[in-house]
């Protein structure tokens, strides 16, 4: 019987060069979490159906791994880090709030795979809990481009108020049907991809085509917000003096690459105020990183006035981003090579010594020719190469390869003379 050994549609195993690029990534992310004061948790993988349709309704077990358990329970692996630190935050009732929460780790969505998009992929995740003082959204938001400048990208993060579009509708276009205005938010959330014309058509048989028009035109603004303290059509709306607020307060934590665009709406029953995403200028990734406020989600998990705020970004998604422009560091390999088997004995000596000393150190485990071992530690990009000679050795010497140079040197003075190369 021959094993089909395909993965499941969507799925990867991760090599080498790519895991140690997520855990680039992740140890960035907890440096920056360190800095902000986060707590770091890990919330579970698996959760209730009921839990999931609570954020994002019965349809949302479509997009999920979801399945019945041996005790009957409908359950699904968790598809964002947000519902399970939400949940936890709703079920701990003794937390002093507000509590400041992070998260990374592995998440799995059933969606169609495309190029360089899986069905599990790596999140990272951080929340804001127990206030509704816009503050909290600027710490998200400085926490943001605080991580995404660690990581050397070039980004802009555009942000919104969905309020603005909702006043916008009522007032202008005489809109407050709750069906007719989520149509409506529904088609700007598709302006990144898609042309107006595209739209309209796209809505002509659900959207009066000259009101969705107006709405494009208005959500079309983007720019500072003193540009938008001279856009006649939003000066008594009320949500504008949030929105003024939040950048007032971004400008204190000299948080400079944030604009105000109309066109960001985000998850549309998912996100209950201000929202943002930030992107780098000259990719055609998309969105690297995505948030705002979800007052509405704890209301839905039984705490009402809870308040949060927050942003997830996606691993794979930012590292095609520096992809070419960040060279992520790896510590430079030192191998030891050797002759015949007595050498073999002090070779894994100096291996012990020089790893005792967190040093990167390699040799050949079969015992092959010194030639062969050459090849190998040339192969494996090695930076020095530790010859053993059994007589030198003896006399308390190695020789240190490097490029096309070659030292003798102490084996009691090996750790002082390669710590330039650690």
């Amino acid at each position: 019987m021959v094993v089909n050994l395909d993965l499941p549609r969507g799925m990867r195993d991760l090599q080498y060069e790519e895991l140690g690029n997520i855990s680039f990534i992740k140890e960035k992310f907890q440096e920056t979490v360190e800095i902000f004061d986060f707590n770091q948790i890990e919330p579970s993988t698996l959760e209730l159906q009921s839990t999931l349709e609570a954020k994002s309704g019965p349809s949302i077990i479509e997009e999920t791994y979801s399945f019945t358990d041996k005790g009957g329970r409908n359950i699904a692996l968790r598809f964002d880090l947000t519902i399970g630190l939400s949940r936890f935050v709703s079920m701990r009732r003794d937390l002093k709030l507000p509590v400041k929460l992070s998260s990374f780790g592995g998440v799995w969505r059933y969606d169609e795979p495309q190029l360089g998009r899986y069905r599990y992929f790596h999140q990272w995740d951080i929340e804001i809990f127990g206030s509704a003082e816009v503050d909290a959204d600027a710490e998200v938001i400085e926490f943001v481009s605080f991580f995404l400048r660690k990581l050397g990208i070039n980004f802009i993060i555009a942000i919104n108020h969905r309020s603005i579009l909702e006043e916008y509708l009522a007032k202008f276009l005489g809109i407050t049907d709750k069906i007719v205005l989520s149509e409506m938010l529904r088609a700007i959330d598709k302006l990144s991809k898609k042309s107006s014309n595209q739209i309209i058509n796209e809505y002509n048989q659900k959207l009066d085509s000259n009101n969705l028009q107006n709405f494009i035109q208005f959500a079309s603004f983007d720019g500072s917000p003193e540009k938008l303290l001279d856009y006649d059509k939003v000066k008594d709306f009320q949500s504008l003096d949030t929105i003024l607020n939040l950048f007032d307060s971004l400008k204190s934590r000299t948080v400079k690459n944030a604009i105000v665009d109309f066109r960001i709406v985000r998850g549309l029953d998912y996100y209950s105020g201000l929202v943002f995403e930030a992107k780098e200028p000259t990719s055609q990734i998309g969105s690297l990183v995505g948030g705002g406020r979800y007052d509405k989600l704890t209301e839905a998990f039984g705490r009402k006035e809870l308040y949060a705020t927050g942003a997830a970004g996606g691993v794979e998604r930012i590292l095609a981003a520096i992809k070419d422009k960040v060279k992520i560091a790896k510590k430079p390999l030192i191998y030891v090579a050797y002759g015949s088997r007595q050498e073999k004995t002090h070779a894994l000596e100096i291996v012990s010594i020089l790893r005792d000393l967190d040093y990167s150190v390699d040799y050949d485990i079969n015992g092959r020719s010194i030639a062969k071992q050459f090849h190998e530690a040339s192969l494996k990009n090695a930076f020095a190469i530790i010859i053993i000679n059994r007589d030198e050795f003896k006399k308390g010497f190695v020789t240190i390869k490097t490029g096309n140079k070659e030292q003798r040197q102490s084996i009691n003075d090996i750790g002082k003379n390669l710590i330039q190369i650690n």
